[in-house]
């Protein structure tokens, strides 16, 4: 089952329609594009889907329709993640039931829970659901940080098979490839980090700048995971600024307006998520002209 959660898996966006609806029509367009374009497995309903403000039942639709899209093509890894642990607990029950292949849980937020908080949560997740869990540790949003310790030990949990690491923490990354077992999945939760860590044992990305350029982000990934190190540096090299650009703002902001941009979907956000300014909004247009993705 880890080997499922391997390559590149898009973080997908949740489009919604001009009345706030989630736009269920463009999500199941978003994930056969995304299939299409060659990525590995697919993450709908994480933050950058803005779980946050979507309702279980909102995220049990977008679940459904992504696994009918992808048809048994690729795995599905849903988010379930949030501060209460009960809720994080149904919720993973509902993206189970919905035909989710394994979840991406984010470490609690804003209540900051203690190592051993951590590993009491994530049991409760694994003994809810029979279904893989990867833990996301992006502690610039959460104020929680999974340090190499406490992953050994949420590690030792058997249906805890890997780790989005988005620390930014290029040290922190080398220590958790060094000391979890080869079969145990780190992926970056960076796009700019993905050849960096990969080329020290990483698995993979669940990328944000594949929701705009797929097929670049997979074969990125394929080169480094081949060796071919020269071609996947061209490639982080072609793409790091849109890797950048994607977080001139707060994400997703930045690839929802690229991705409105480029025709993919209708530009909504849900509060308290707003369109870029109009200077960002530029030099978001200006990266995908360079790259040649305008219309």
């Amino acid at each position: 089952m880890p080997a499922a959660f391997t390559g590149c898996g898009t973080a997908l966006v949740t489009p919604f329609t001009a009345e706030g609806a989630v736009d269920e029509a463009a999500v199941r367009r978003l994930a056969a594009r995304q299939i299409d374009g060659g990525v590995h497995f697919l993450c709908p309903c994480g933050t950058t889907g803005e779980s946050p403000t979507l309702s279980r039942d909102e995220q049990r639709r977008v679940v459904e329709a992504v696994v009918e899209t992808a048809d048994g093509r690729v795995p599905i890894l849903a988010g379930a993640g949030g501060y209460d642990t009960r809720s994080v607990v149904e919720t993973a029950a509902e993206m189970e039931r919905a035909g989710a292949d394994g979840l991406l849980s984010v470490t609690p937020y804003y209540n900051r829970p203690t190592p051993e908080g951590l590993q009491a949560h994530y049991r409760a997740i694994t003994e809810a659901t029979g279904l893989p869990v990867v833990v996301y540790n992006v502690p610039g949003r959460t104020g929680c940080n999974v340090d190499v310790d406490t992953l050994c030990r949420l590690a030792e949990l058997p249906t805890v098979v890997g780790v989005k690491e988005a620390s930014a923490n290029l040290a922190q990354m080398c220590e958790v490839c060094h000391a979890l077992p080869e079969d145990f999945n780190v992926l970056s939760g960076d796009d700019l980090f993905t050849l960096p860590l990969m080329a020290v044992g990483g698995a993979g990305v669940i990328s944000v700048a594949s929701n705009e350029v797929p097929n670049d982000m997979a074969q990125l990934v394929e080169a480094a995971r081949d060796g071919a190190l020269d071609r996947a540096r061209a490639l982080h090299n072609r793409l790091l600024p849109l890797m950048q650009i994607n977080f001139i703002e707060s994400n997703p902001i930045p690839v929802k307006a690229a991705m409105a941009h480029l025709d993919l979907l209708d530009l909504h956000y849900r509060l308290p998520m707003l369109p870029p300014r109009p200077e960002s909004l530029a030099k978001i247009v200006d990266v995908l002209d360079t790259l040649g993705l305008s219309r």
